[in-house]
């Protein structure tokens, strides 16, 4: 996860600042070297590393914060703060044209993920009810309009193209056709190349000046660290570009990047890529992302993510089941099916306060088991998953066989599946509100995921 290294050492400087109860200058700085350092080490410019820790200095030795009850809370308070204004200090949207369509132009170098990305932004602005028209303005790279007609295919949107013409044509032509079709947003995927030279920028100003788009989104990738972040200012100075959206936020990358782009460039991160799947992109709030860094949590995210990502309905035919103690091993079945579509779990706990980096190492999470639990559960005839108490020896043997799994397994999830029956039993028991609170922190309905990543 982005940022991980970075949360584990804020975390370790904040542990011995709280150990003091009554702060000094002294250990207010010395908490402050441990923060720069930290960042330098997670690739943040060295500049901007400098001056973010010189304004949270400057403003915790103040009379405020040294003579408060909870001095190192307080420290904690600024630095969030700080960070947050680092990163833009509050959410950007699209800069929407006053008569439609609006056109979002995408540029950034070769391999940098323009192509998926266009894809990705149109697929989320579909979900927001516009009519995203997706033009296909790379005509050098191999195979790109073809990439970009199983992008778009996959999200479901329609991808213009006239083959290898003059890239500002077919950005015209795009626009008329929009008019003309009632499509409200232009996305223009425009051709990247391996560095920046004079060629692909004068492409780029000439695509600008002939269709005026109201937004130039940089799509940089945060796995090249300060590269992304140089990459972004040669591109703000040749194009003015109105915001960023920076890539795979979600693997193995010190977050440096996101946290220079701003600083450097004066534009904000509007967009962020966190997975390969095509629904894999946020919008960027700085706010949340400082709690994430911070091990805070980011509650108001996941929350969004589950009512866009799991079925209401059947969440609701779930709960009545519940509440009837009707549950069977085709509702666990299908509770797996909806955790998965949270993404790894892993990311979905790093949203939940306190489970931040090195706590989140210490907890053995495995997406596997839930697959191989689900695997289990479909080598079963009909009537064993409504009836598991149907089981003898000759029928898990035949269902460990046919899952791939052993016996033992096989035993291990029907002994936790009738546990979890007893727990309903019981809670089916139970009246009013008592009864909807303990439900709610049931799997797929608002609580915590059960079972095969957390005890299961």
């Amino acid at each position: 996860m982005a940022f991980e290294g970075l949360s584990d050492k804020l975390s370790a400087a904040f542990k011995r600042l709280r150990s003091k109860g009554k702060l000094s200058e002294s250990d207010v700085k010395e908490a402050m070297r441990e923060v720069r350092l930290a960042l330098l080490e997670a690739d943040v410019n060295y500049k901007v590393a400098k001056d973010f820790t010189k304004k949270v200095t400057d403003r915790a030795v103040g009379s405020d914060v040294m003579e408060s009850l909870t001095p190192a809370q307080m420290v904690i308070k600024i630095v969030n703060e700080e960070l947050t204004e680092l990163m833009g200090g509050e959410q950007v949207n699209i800069n929407w044209a006053s008569k439609p369509p609006t056109v979002v132009m995408l540029c950034g170098l070769q391999g940098s993920g323009k192509t998926t990305h266009a894809g990705k932004l149109s697929l989320m602005l579909k979900k927001q009810g516009h009519r995203p028209l997706v033009a296909a303005c790379d005509v050098y790279r191999p195979a790109a309009i073809e990439q970009l007609k199983v992008v778009g295919g996959q999200a479901g949107v329609t991808v213009f193209e006239q083959g290898n013409i003059s890239p500002v044509t077919i950005a015209e032509n795009a626009i008329k056709h929009a008019k003309d079709y009632g499509n409200d947003i232009v996305i223009l995927d425009t051709a990247g190349r391996l560095h920046i030279d004079e060629e692909l920028m004068g492409e780029l100003k000439t695509i600008k000046e002939a269709v005026q788009p109201q937004e130039i989104l940089l799509v940089v990738d945060s796995m090249t660290g300060q590269d992304a972040v140089n990459v972004a200012k040669s591109f703000n100075d040749l194009l003015d570009i109105t915001g960023v959206i920076i890539t795979k936020l979600d693997g193995d990358t010190r977050g440096g990047a996101a946290l220079s782009v701003k600083a450097v460039t004066g534009k904000p991160i509007k967009y962020a890529g966190v997975g390969e799947k095509l629904q894999d992109l946020e919008i960027f709030h700085p706010d949340r992302m400082a709690s994430r860094i911070l091990g805070m949590g980011d509650m108001l995210t996941l929350i969004e993510e589950a009512e866009d990502k799991l079925d209401k309905k059947k969440a609701e035919e779930m709960a009545k089941k519940l509440a009837k103690n009707k549950f069977d091993l085709n509702d666990l079945l299908e509770q797996f099916n909806q955790i998965k579509k949270m993404g790894p779990l892993k990311n979905v706990l790093a949203k939940l306060p306190g489970l931040e980096g090195n706590k989140l190492d210490e907890v053995d999470i495995d997406d596997r088991i839930m697959d191989r639990n689900a695997a289990i559960i479909l080598s079963m005839t009909q009537e064993e998953r409504e009836n598991p108490e149907l089981m003898n020896p000759s029928r898990k043997k035949r269902i460990a066989a046919g899952s791939g799994m052993k016996v033992e397994d096989v035993n291990r999830l029907i002994k936790q599946f009738e546990q979890m029956q007893k727990m309903m039993k019981k809670m089916s028991g139970k009246s009013g509100t008592k009864k909807k609170r303990k439900m709610r922190n049931l799997p797929g309905l608002g609580g915590p995921p059960m079972g095969p990543m957390g005890g299961m």
